[in-house]
């Protein structure tokens, strides 16, 4: 499963949800909102630097807007 690491009114972060749902991939995304300790601590252990949105495919951690929209981009067929 995808997980979104996103902060609630950052501009980023909401392009980044409302892309993943034009996409139709909310289903299969985990929503990690970093104001909750534990999704910050989850996103330090995926080697997250903090900056949101980041997005954790199970291998790798695409971390910014761009890289993120480009890594939902290539998840449209999951």
């Amino acid at each position: 499963m995808l997980e979104l690491f996103h902060a609630i009114g950052d501009e980023d972060s909401a392009t980044a949800r409302r892309r993943a749902a034009e996409l139709f991939l909310l289903d299969g995304i985990a929503l990690r909102n970093i104001h909750f300790e534990s999704h910050r601590q989850a996103l330090a252990d995926r080697g997250g630097s903090g900056t949101v949105p980041a997005l954790w495919d199970g291998r790798e951690l695409h971390e910014g807007l761009p890289r993120v929209l480009a890594a939902l981009e290539a998840g449209k067929g999951r």
